[in-house]
């Protein structure tokens, strides 16, 4: 029974929660450490502060440089009062300097930079992140955190707000460990990517024979089907990862995030409707393609250190394989447990399926025309 109660929330719960989750709010945070000064930049959507503060003076939908030129000091004022940092115990205040604009792969940004001062030298720095906390429970904050030559990463969201920084012990392998936990931070917040997976998944413990989908019979087949199906995911994935963060090969934002969402629909739909069931490794391995650009952008947005260039790509793909597996060996042996029972075919295999295109079919129509069918 509890293997029953979780492998459905894991399954119908994800699936429909994951209904919110449109492309989300980010905003990109560079801090530079030197003694007791800290200079920065801080680049927010102005779709994002538009929301949060107004900025469209005259409602006509379009924000103009006028319109935010005249919203600076509140741009200011609304992002300073959330970001604290500290050392040593005592606060280092911050001051706006500049105010710019950036365009981004999704959109229009205001770039804000500022500087401050603590109070001796920083050696930790505790930073307090809480931008849109109030109104977005999915913004992140990706952070990049520079201290002489070495570079350190974060991603801040509302369950890890405030996080601490060891400024001198930024070594190789913090800069590898740091990566590796993002990556696997990522694929677990991916709702794309594991509603794509488990898609793959769903129907690994049964078999496709006499138009109808069996349960299999050992466990060894179901093993090693998923087993093809990870391996040509991740071949596939690390392959463009590693040539769009190092700038071999670029895509437009939308485009790519279209293409996963499309990804996903067809993957849950070949369950309602198989036409692939023996080669599904084969799916895996080309849609792996386009999910890796996906992975690619987050890590170029948290910052390739030029010193640490491949420490950075393989920490980062080796955490994306790492949150890949737990997910993969948690569902296996629930999915096999149940796969003779109605519950697991109908409920969990079909209706799941069936969840699953529906929710990434809302995703694909908001990404590919970049509007909103459902807001958080």
């Amino acid at each position: 029974m509890r293997a029953t109660q979780a492998l459905a929330a894991a399954v119908l719960a994800l699936a429909t929660a994951t209904a919110f989750a449109h492309k989300p709010s980010d905003s990109y945070l560079a801090i530079s450490v030197e003694g007791t000064e800290v200079k920065g930049q801080w680049d927010i959507a102005l779709r994002d502060l538009d929301f949060a503060i107004g900025l469209d003076d005259n409602g006509d939908g379009d924000i103009t440089c006028g319109e935010v030129k005249a919203h600076r000091n509140d741009i200011g004022a609304y992002s300073l009062a959330r970001l604290k940092l500290r050392s040593g115990g005592a606060d280092c205040p911050l001051h706006a300097t500049e105010f710019l604009a950036d365009d981004h792969s999704d959109g229009a940004y205001s770039v804000m930079l500022f500087e401050g001062a603590c109070t001796a030298e920083a050696t930790t720095l505790e930073i307090s992140y809480s931008l849109f906390a109030d109104i977005d429970p999915q913004h992140k904050g990706l952070l990049r955190l520079e201290h002489g030559s070495g570079t350190r990463t974060g991603i801040f969201s509302p369950e890890r707000a405030t996080q601490t920084f060891e400024l001198e012990k930024i070594s190789a392998l913090t800069q590898f460990l740091d990566y590796a936990r993002e990556g696997v931070w990522h694929i677990w917040i991916g709702f794309d990517h594991i509603l794509f997976l488990l898609s793959l998944l769903l129907p690994a413990v049964l078999a496709f024979g006499g138009g109808r989908w069996q349960a299999v019979e050992r466990f060894a087949p179901a093993f090693w089907d998923v087993f093809k199906i990870v391996t040509s995911f991740t071949v596939a994935h690390s392959i463009t990862l590693s040539l769009a963060a190092l700038g071999v090969i670029s895509l437009p934002s939308r485009l790519v995030e279209s293409a996963i969402a499309t990804s996903v629909v067809l993957a849950a739909l070949n369950n309602v409707f198989p036409l692939v069931h023996g080669r599904r490794w084969m799916v895996a391995f080309f849609f792996g393609l386009v999910h890796g650009f996906g992975f690619a952008s987050v890590l170029r947005d948290l910052g390739l250190p030029q010193n640490a260039l491949l420490i950075a790509l393989v920490g980062f793909n080796l955490g994306v394989e790492g949150g890949q597996l737990a997910i993969v060996s948690t569902f296996l042996p629930i999915a096999y447990a149940l796969r003779a029972s109605w519950f697991y075919r109908r409920l969990v295999f079909l209706g799941g399926s069936l969840a699953i295109t529906v929710v990434a079919g809302i995703w694909l129509v908001e990404r590919a025309f970049n509007m909103k069918i459902i807001t958080p």
